[in-house]
C-alpha cells in the first residue's frame, strides 16, 4: 500500500492510500476536535443531523437514491474517541471504476462529490438546521446514551474509564449527556457546526486503486475550496492521570460480575509503546498470555479475561468477566500476575509469541481498507509517520530487559468492579 500525503491547505489533509489489493474505493472525512464538555453532545448530535439531508439532496431518500446511482455506494457516519479529542468520521465505500462497464464513467469523483457535500453543505432552513431531522436525532440520541448501561462488558470499561479520568477529556462519553440535549436548538447547534467547519483538523483519506488524477478532484472541489485554512484546533498532547482512584465498587442488575483494572504505564516517550504493546501482550493480549492462562483456564476464575493497551492515553485496561464471589481472588490473582512481570518470571518464549502475534496483526492492516485508514489516521495523530514495514521492525528488536523495565513502571490505578 503506497500513502502520499498532501497538504490541500492548513489544517486539511489527503491522505491517498494507493492499493490494486481491492475491488473498493473508499473516502472518508474525519474531522478532528478537542473533547469537551460544553461541546461533546452538540459534536456527536452534528454526526447524526448531516446524514439527513444536504442542500440539494434534502432527505435521505435522495441521499439513498443518490448512493444507488453510484452503482450502490454506502455511506455510513459516526463518532470516535481519539485520546482527548472527539473525530467525526463519514464514509463512502464505492465499486471501483476499473470495475465498471467501459462506457461507464468513473464513481470516485462523484462518491469524493457526495461525501464532500454531506459534510459541508448541510440542509439549512432559516439559519438553523431542519427542525424535524433535529428534534428526531435528539431522540435517537438520548436513546442511545440511555442505552449505554446494556452492554455491561463495555459499560464497565467506560465507567473505569470515567472514574480514572474525572474531571478530565478522556472522562467524557463520545456521545455526550442526555442533560445537554434539552437546550439545543436548529440555530445554535448550526453555530456550532460552522465553528466546528472552521476550526477543526481536516483528514480526507481515499483508499484503493487511485489515479494521481485524484488529488486536482479535490482541490477543486467547491466545498473544498470554500474551507478556509486554519491553525486546527485540536489537542496535540494527551493529558495524563494524576490521581488514584483505587477500588470502585457499582451495583446494577447483572448476573455475571464486570472486573476492569486499570493501569498507568508511565512510558518515557512514543519509541517505548511498542514495548508496552509486547508487555501487554505477554500479560493479557492473547490466548497465551498471562491473566488468560492463569486466571481463566488454571483457575478458572474468569469466563473472559484479556488486557488492551490504549496507546494514546498510556493505559491498559485488564477486563475479566466473573462470578461475583470470585472477586477477591480474581483480584489478588491478577495482582499476581502483575508482580510476575515485575520479576521478570516471564520467558524468552513467550517473549517471541507476543512478538508474533502483534506482527500478525500488524500484517493484517493492509488487508482490510478501513483497518489501512484508522492506521494511517493513528500515524497522522501521533505525528509520527511509521509504515506498517518500520513497525514491524521495531516490535522485532525488542528484547526481554526492555519489557522488564516497562514491567516496572506499570502501576494499578483504579479497581473497578460491577455486580448485583
Amino acid at each position: 500500500m503506497k500513502h502520499i500525503e498532501k497538504n490541500i491547505k492548513e489544517g486539511i489533509k489527503l491522505h491517498i492510500l494507493d492499493t490494486p489489493k481491492f475491488k473498493t474505493n473508499i473516502v472518508a472525512i474525519f474531522l478532528t476536535t478537542k473533547l469537551e464538555k460544553e461541546t461533546v453532545t452538540k459534536n456527536a448530535l452534528i454526526s447524526a443531523i448531516l446524514r439527513r439531508g444536504t442542500e440539494s439532496l434534502k432527505n435521505q431518500e435522495e441521499i439513498s437514491k443518490k448512493l444507488e446511482d453510484l452503482y450502490g455506494a454506502t455511506f455510513d457516519c459516526g463518532v470516535d474517541k481519539t485520546g482527548d479529542n472527539q473525530v467525526l468520521k463519514f464514509y463512502i465505500e464505492s465499486v471501483n471504476d476499473e470495475f465498471l462497464p467501459q462506457k461507464e464513467e468513473g464513481v470516485l469523483k462523484p462518491s469524493i462529490e457526495t461525501l464532500c457535500e454531506i459534510v459541508f453543505n448541510p440542509l439549512i432552513e432559516n439559519n438553523g438546521f431542519k427542525l424535524q431531522y433535529l428534534e428526531e436525532e435528539k431522540e435517537n440520541m438520548k436513546q442511545r446514551i440511555q442505552g449505554k448501561a446494556d452492554n455491561k462488558a463495555r459499560y464497565a470499561l467506560e465507567r473505569c474509564i470515567e472514574e480514572m479520568y474525572k474531571d478530565k477529556p478522556f472522562g467524557l462519553y463520545k456521545f455526550g449527556n442526555i442533560e445537554d440535549l434539552e437546550n439545543i436548538n436548529e440555530k445554535n447547534l448550526y453555530e456550532q457546526y460552522k465553528k466546528l467547519i472552521n476550526d477543526c483538523k481536516v483528514d480526507i483519506f481515499i483508499s484503493g486503486n487511485i489515479d494521481e488524477e485524484i488529488v486536482n478532484v479535490v482541490e477543486k472541489n467547491k466545498s473544498i475550496i470554500n474551507l478556509n485554512a486554519r491553525q486546527p484546533i485540536y489537542n496535540k498532547e494527551n493529558s495524563k492521570v494524576t490521581t488514584k482512584r483505587g477500588e470502585v465498587i457499582e451495583k446494577a442488575e447483572v448476573q455475571q460480575g464486570k472486573l476492569v483494572i486499570g493501569l498507568d504505564v508511565n512510558s518515557e516517550d512514543e519509541e517505548e509503546k511498542y514495548k508496552v504493546l509486547v508487555y501487554n501482550n505477554i500479560l493479557g493480549g492473547s490466548a497465551n498470555s498471562k491473566i488468560f492462562q492463569n486466571v481463566r483456564e488454571k483457575a478458572n476464575l474468569a469466563y473472559v479475561a484479556s488486557s488492551r493497551y490504549l496507546r494514546y492515553k498510556d493505559n491498559i485496561f485488564i477486563n475479566c468477566g466473573i462470578e461475583i464471589a470470585n472477586y477477591e481472588k480474581a483480584v489478588d490473582l491478577i495482582k499476581e500476575q502483575i508482580s510476575e512481570m515485575k520479576n521478570g518470571n516471564f520467558t524468552e518464549e513467550d517473549l517471541q509469541n507476543a512478538k508474533k502475534s502483534i506482527i500478525a496483526v500488524v500484517n493484517t492492516i493492509e488487508d482490510e481498507q478501513d483497518t489501512g485508514i484508522a492506521y494511517y489516521f493513528g500515524q497522522e495523530m501521533s505525528e509520527k509517520a511509521t509504515s506498517v514495514e518500520e513497525y514491524i521492525s521495531k516490535i522485532e528488536k525488542i528484547n526481554k530487559e526492555e519489557v522488564l523495565k516497562v514491567a516496572n513502571k506499570i502501576e494499578i490505578n483504579t479497581i473497578y468492579f460491577l455486580r448485583d
